[in-house]
């Protein structure tokens, strides 16, 4: 099979270590988006217009999944400013106000296609268990966030 999709990637390939901020503190939820598109941007994953997108997407639709966690994305229409597939972890210790739900860690994501269902899908498996939830809002290195997304590509 020569299909390039994401579930043949592991989520840990997508993550740059310096789209990893475990300390950042953030103004409210659009703040909160822009710095996890800033963290895809400053990764040469995406152009600055895809932040855009993923703030459009968020007055449509609220990222919030639950366990504390928002996994912000662009618009279909913003697909054309991403460059290759990424994700990013800003994990906020002091908490977000996220249309009234306190939001601890946002995951950004890039991805052309329709690669982001994957994405979601694989990151939702990991977010949905409150376990592996609350070790991400506690994670304090990369290596531990990498270690948690690892998990999921191992099928543990």
């Amino acid at each position: 099979m020569s299909d390039e999709s994401n579930e043949s990637k592991p989520l840990t390939e997508l993550l740059a270590e310096q789209s990893i901020r475990l300390e950042s503190s953030a103004t409210g939820r659009d703040d909160a988006i822009r710095q996890a598109g800033q963290a895809l941007l400053d990764a040469g994953a995406i152009d600055a217009s895809y932040i855009d997108a993923m703030l459009e997407r968020e007055n449509s639709v609220s990222t919030y999944v639950g366990e504390g966690v928002a996994i912000p994305h662009g618009t279909l229409a913003g697909k054309e400013a991403v460059k290759s597939d990424a994700l990013s972890v800003i994990r906020f210790p002091d908490t977000v106000d996220w249309d009234g739900n306190e939001v601890s860690v946002a995951v950004g994501i890039a991805a052309k296609g329709n690669g982001h269902i994957a994405l979601l899908s694989q990151l939702a498996t990991i977010l949905l268990d409150s376990e592996k939830a609350a070790a991400l809002r506690g994670a304090t290195t990369p290596e531990k966030v990498y270690e948690l997304l690892a998990s999921e590509d191992e099928d543990e």
